[in-house]
């Protein structure tokens, strides 16, 4: 038995949060509250979770604002957004700001449990599999030990996720995966209707990988199909 996950959930409906807590406590976690942005914020920076579950519309400092700071400062810490169900715009920017996944509210709890379970079994599949400490794929080099990533010898800043969406693509050159067999394989669940968490993951890694994003060298699109890494020898040509 691990000991308790410790999660953080910001979120001012004080029902919703009550809610929350007390589902993730019956599932095992260690849960705690703020209703108020900047108190959040300050919480998550200046203590150790192992998740942070973010509304938001929030007073003081917004949820995309808090998303901002935590993946300039703490860009493992895995964070789950709440957004309206009719703010589409909402979920692209939570997601172009770094956060991990997404529910729309309103939202089953059974949901979010289940999301919440999915993100810590990704980690402990992760930290338990013995994987190679090192891959380099052309200019590429992936440290899985240090969590680095070094393109011609100069380092990338990713989130966590980021990381290991490269990490599992790496791992599996020339294969093309599907939107619904990575959000299986790399966030831990498969859930229609979500796929758009994936594209703008690839668009974040592309972003920051390719020196031309429009042109791809690492992440390629199969059109109908889904993504693929390509071969060391696609590399290297």
């Amino acid at each position: 038995m691990h000991a308790p996950r410790k999660i953080l959930v910001v979120e001012d409906d004080p029902d919703i949060s009550a809610l929350v807590e007390l589902h993730l406590v019956d599932a095992g976690n260690d849960v705690v509250l703020s209703s108020d942005g900047r108190d959040g914020l300050e919480r998550a920076l200046g203590q150790t979770f192992d998740l942070v579950i973010l509304d938001i519309m929030l007073p003081g400092v917004d949820g995309l604002e808090i998303c901002r700071r935590l993946r300039a400062e703490k860009p493992e810490l895995p964070i789950l957004m709440l957004t309206a169900r009719t703010t589409e715009l909402d979920r692209v920017l939570g997601l172009e700001m770094g956060a991990d996944d997404y529910l729309t509210k309103p939202f089953s709890v059974r949901e979010l449990v289940a999301r919440v379970k999915a993100i810590f079994r990704r980690i402990e599949v992760f930290d338990s599999q013995p994987q190679p400490t090192a891959l380099t794929l052309g200019p590429l080099q992936i440290d899985t030990d240090a969590r680095r990533v070094l393109i011609d010898g100069d380092p990338v800043e990713l989130t966590a996720r980021e990381f290991d969406l490269l990490a599992f693509f790496a791992r599996h050159p020339g294969r093309v995966f599907t939107r619904g067999q990575l959000l299986d394989k790399v966030w831990g669940y498969t859930h229609e209707g979500y796929e758009h968490t994936v594209n703008t993951h690839i668009n974040r890694l592309r972003g920051k990988l390719e020196a031309d994003p429009s042109h791809p060298r690492f992440i390629l699109t199969v059109w109908g199909v889904g993504y693929r890494f390509p071969t060391t020898e696609e590399l290297t040509t």
